[in-house]
């Protein structure tokens, strides 16, 4: 992991810098291992969608997150034999959510 690989979290996120590269390596896994797709709704929105076995992995990691970065939005919702969830920021935030659609492609099973 380099530096580049955290230069796009804001100042508003509140998780400590130290423990960052942890929760990026979590999301790493949760795209290698879950993530069956993904759907740029608008420039605010993207939308996952996630093997059905990892929702309570999901929610958990997604909780932690809006917990040190409020400005993200995730909502679940069933999506047939998957998940969806959606993740939003607002306006200011664009950037940040298109390095995470760029970060989940990247490590999405193909």
């Amino acid at each position: 992991m380099t530096t580049d690989d955290l230069a796009w979290a804001p100042e508003a996120c509140t998780l400590p810098t130290v423990d960052r590269p942890l929760r990026l390596a979590e999301f790493d896994d949760l795209f290698a291992t879950a993530l069956r797709g993904q759907q740029r709704v608008s420039p605010t929105l993207l939308r996952w969608h996630v093997d059905v076995a990892a929702e309570p992995v999901a929610r958990d990691l997604t909780g932690r997150e809006s917990g040190c970065c409020s400005f993200f939005t995730f909502s679940f919702a069933p999506d047939g034999d998957a998940v969806r969830l959606d993740v939003e920021v607002p306006d200011a935030h664009v950037a940040v959510l298109d390095a995470l659609a760029v970060r989940a492609a990247a490590g999405m099973p193909t």
